[in-house]
């Protein structure tokens, strides 16, 4: 099967040009001004349009076991609502339970993900240590692909990795040539806060906030930085929300520290009044961790994100309806954790960040596929238009409106965080391993489509920091003579 793309302006995250691009087998194929179209090849008209690389979600949890429950939204649903919206790879989470093992959690989601309409890959969470997890990261790391390790500072009592769990997991992913996450939230600080909250009578969605104030993020988010600095590890920080974890984030950068940042499009948008709104379902649907802040984090991710400090946009899409978070109804601590977004990222970001000068056209590419495929070491495969990447492309008419409702999305869940909201931008065509998959309002998913994407571990860096580490090595003292062993 063939596709040319005809007419168009390739935007990458680095130049902006004129070219058709051909694909085939599934990859990008060749790349000029006026190709000629071969013969049975589908042609798909970009004449006044942008052609751009798909979009990259690296923080998912699709049907995700939660709080009692499981997220409504599937594989199949949740990248299909992601390719009508312009996302054509997502990075999910396999997370263990509690002494369950990472290998046999890796092969529970791989089995859920069969269904994945767009190509998927995975990071693993480490919720526990012994030898046995250090011995599963190894095969995960060299036999499934996997070169990030994800740790939960947050869910006392459940999830939650503690500093000892933080340090053996960062060291054995040193080892191995992975990289390390982090949801950076105190949890102690949180349950903490939760219980005190509860017993003073405030049940309802708007202690959820308060339990979780930003300078919890930002002590965590130091923490972590802080560990990896001493191991010699690289850190990317999931779905910062405050200017208290930012600021730690662009401290270590400028400190030469490997560290990256996620935001979420709702944390840039959406501020923490929905909490206090009177009904109930409005202000539950927005109950995530971290919690929806104040209006001036929102100015200050947005500066991080036109400074460089937080390299990548995301949603951690994980969807509950209102039955599911009526668990919460009488306390707020059992109100499931997550929100929806997959659908609506790229144009929310079009709309508030490339219409408002906030981010230039290039820039939206890098923070919304190129930058998460670098970090995560699939780049050029994909992130990129390049001939040999899969042609994973989107057709964008920056001129099409739209409004977001849930009564029109795809996502699988009954509450849109952007309801209502009305967006200049929109993608009018997305080709997922060279095949249209949505075009001007249909659908056109394959269940069991999407291919499952290994990512090789960091070696060049991984190396290099082998040799440097060896070489400032201390030399130890011999404490008979007071002199150094060398001497």
């Amino acid at each position: 099967m063939s596709l040319i793309i005809k007419g168009g302006t390739i935007v990458t995250a680095d130049r902006t040009y004129k070219a058709d691009i051909y694909c085939a087998d599934g990859v990008i194929k060749q790349i000029g001004e006026n190709l000629e179209t071969p013969q049975g090849a589908e042609v798909v008209d970009a004449s006044g349009q942008y052609v751009m690389p798909g979009g990259i979600d690296p923080h998912t949890h699709m049907e995700l076991p939660f709080m009692g429950t499981v997220a409504s939204e599937d594989f199949f649903s949740g990248t299909s609502a992601g390719a009508a919206g312009g996302t054509t790879m997502i990075i999910d989470f396999v997370i263990p339970s509690p002494k369950q093992s990472l290998l046999e959690a890796y092969d529970t989601w791989r089995g859920w993900a069969e269904k994945s309409a767009t190509d998927y890959s995975f990071h693993v969470a480490v919720t526990w240590w012994d030898d046995s997890v250090s011995e599963e990261m190894g095969v995960l790391v060299k036999e499934r692909g996997v070169n990030s390790f994800k740790h939960f500072m947050a869910y006392k009592g459940a999830i939650m990795a503690d500093d000892e769990v933080l340090v053996n997991s960062f060291t054995r992913a040193r080892e191995l040539g992975a990289i390390v996450t982090v949801h950076a939230e105190n949890g102690e600080l949180v349950y903490t806060l939760q219980n005190e909250l509860y017993a003073k009578g405030l049940t309802g969605p708007e202690a959820h906030p308060l339990s979780r104030p930003a300078e919890v993020e930002g002590e965590a988010a130091n923490r972590a930085i802080r560990i990896a600095q001493v191991l010699d590890v690289p850190l990317y920080i999931v779905h910062n929300s405050a200017k208290d974890a930012l600021n730690e984030i662009a401290r270590a950068r400028g400190e030469g520290q490997r560290v990256y940042g996620e935001v979420l499009a709702g944390h840039l948008l959406i501020d923490d009044s929905v909490y206090r709104h009177p009904d109930f379902e409005f202000a539950a649907a927005h109950v995530m961790s971290p919690p929806f802040r104040p209006k001036e984090h929102q100015k200050a991710l947005w500066q991080g994100l036109q400074a460089g400090h937080l390299q990548t946009t995301a949603t951690d899409h994980c969807c509950f309806c209102a039955p599911q978070k009526a668990a919460g109804k009488d306390d707020f601590r059992k109100i499931p954790n997550g929100t929806g977004g997959i659908e609506d990222r790229m144009g929310v970001l079009w709309h508030h960040g490339v219409n408002t000068g906030r981010l230039t056209m290039n820039e939206f590419v890098a923070v919304t596929s190129t930058n998460a495929a670098k970090i995560f070491n699939i780049y050029p495969r994909k992130g990129a238009i390049v001939e040999g990447a899969d042609a994973d492309i989107i057709v964008w008419d920056a001129e099409k409106s739209r409004t977001i409702s849930a009564k029109t999305h795809h996502q699988n869940v009954d509450f849109n965080i952007f309801e209502g909201m009305t967006v200049k931008g929109a993608n009018t065509v997305t080709i997922s391993q060279g095949k249209v998959v949505y075009k001007d309002g249909e659908l056109r998913t394959e269940k069991g489509a999407g291919r499952y994407i290994d990512r090789p571990v960091f070696a060049s860096y991984y190396d290099a920091l082998q040799i440097k580490r060896k070489t400032e090595e201390p030399t130890p003292v011999n404490r008979k003579s007071g002199k150094t062993e060398a001497a």
